[in-house]
């Protein structure tokens, strides 16, 4: 039996960003213009203890893209072992030349980072440049401002993004950079303007100034591997899930079940929620939802292996309402 070399001295790179900011969208166009030939793993870690983000990053069957998802909030607590041992089946299948890490949007990044700098440690890993992407017209919103989340995003920034720039106000943009330069965090820190997620692969190459922190804990209730549980007889699966001040309901159907595609789009349209992702299988083929700040993008996908959808909201939703509509959704063919 072949014995592989071991795994070492891996480039990684952590994209984080407050909720709906367009992460997913950043790596998707990271991957889109990696170098051709090149072993890139994208562990992806969802508020929401549906995955949903891994089957928007597209297929990996060229063999030079490997999702892992970590479902159920953050994923480095309970002592980090969610992270761990995705990090570890991940590093051993796709054997990556390039490891990028997207933790939830309403996790803890610096705890990520320190796990991640423990693989370091150990010669796994070589941790390059934290890039945190912001949409500068959140400013506006206490809820950003006061969250503890956001200023941690940026305190662990090597580089800022300010994504989204094509729909910024006149003024939008020097209020970040106000923002910014009173910050505590912020003033050294370089920054970049991009428009839909338009990350440059050469901004991974820096190396990272992330220093150990004194040692903290938290912990989150974990519940089974949802994602693993086959779906009951009524044809679908539901989980909800809660903290950091917003509440998530997600969705599982069985492959059989397909959607309309009008029906969708009409639906998750005329849904108010913060965040709303989706894949389904259609009876026009396979497609990705994508819904942040009212705005909804739809993406054509190759293949999935069952439509699931996650919602994202500040306030708890009518939770029992929206399954019934999404069912309404399906294809009466």
């Amino acid at each position: 039996m072949k014995i592989e070399d071991p795994i070492r001295q891996v480039p990684a790179n952590v994209i984080t960003g407050f909720l709906g900011v367009g992460k997913t969208t950043a790596i998707r166009h990271l991957l889109d213009n990696k170098p051709t030939g090149e072993r890139w793993a994208v562990l992806v870690n969802e508020f929401g203890e549906i995955g949903v983000d891994g089957s928007l990053f597209g297929s990996e069957n060229d063999g030079e893209v490997f999702i892992r998802e970590v479902p159920g909030g953050c994923m480095c607590c309970t002592a980090g072992l969610p992270m761990q041992v995705a990090l570890n089946q991940l590093l051993r299948r796709a054997r990556p030349q390039r490891l990028l890490i997207e933790p939830t949007g309403l996790g803890h990044p610096r705890e990520v980072l320190t796990a991640l700098s423990e693989a370091a440690s150990s010669g796994v890993l070589d941790l390059r440049a934290t890039l945190t992407l912001v949409d500068a017209r959140c400013l506006a919103d206490e809820r950003y401002l006061s969250n503890d989340t956001f200023r941690q995003q940026l305190e662990v920034a090597d580089l800022v993004v300010a994504n989204k720039s094509d729909l910024y106000g006149p003024r939008d943009l020097e209020a970040l950079r106000r923002f910014l330069s009173s910050s505590a965090h912020g003033p050294t820190k370089p920054l970049k303007v991009v428009e839909q997620g338009r990350l440059l692969p050469e901004w991974l190459h820096s190396s990272s100034g992330f220093t150990l922190p004194q040692a903290q804990t938290h912990t989150h209730a974990t519940h089974p591997e949802i994602n693993e549980q086959p779906i009951p007889e009524c044809g679908y699966l539901r989980l909800e899930h809660s903290g950091e001040g917003f509440h998530s309901c997600g969705w599982r159907f069985d492959p059989t079940l397909v959607f309309d595609f009008h029906k969708l789009f009409s639906l998750i349209s005329g849904i108010g929620a913060d965040r709303v992702k989706g894949v389904f299988i259609t009876q026009d083929g396979v497609f990705g939802f994508n819904k942040a700040d009212s705005v909804l993008s739809v993406l054509e996908l190759d293949d999935i292996s069952e439509s699931r959808v996650e919602v994202i909201d500040a306030q708890p939703g009518e939770w029992t309402r929206m399954e019934s509509a999404w069912l309404e959704a399906l294809s009466a063919a």
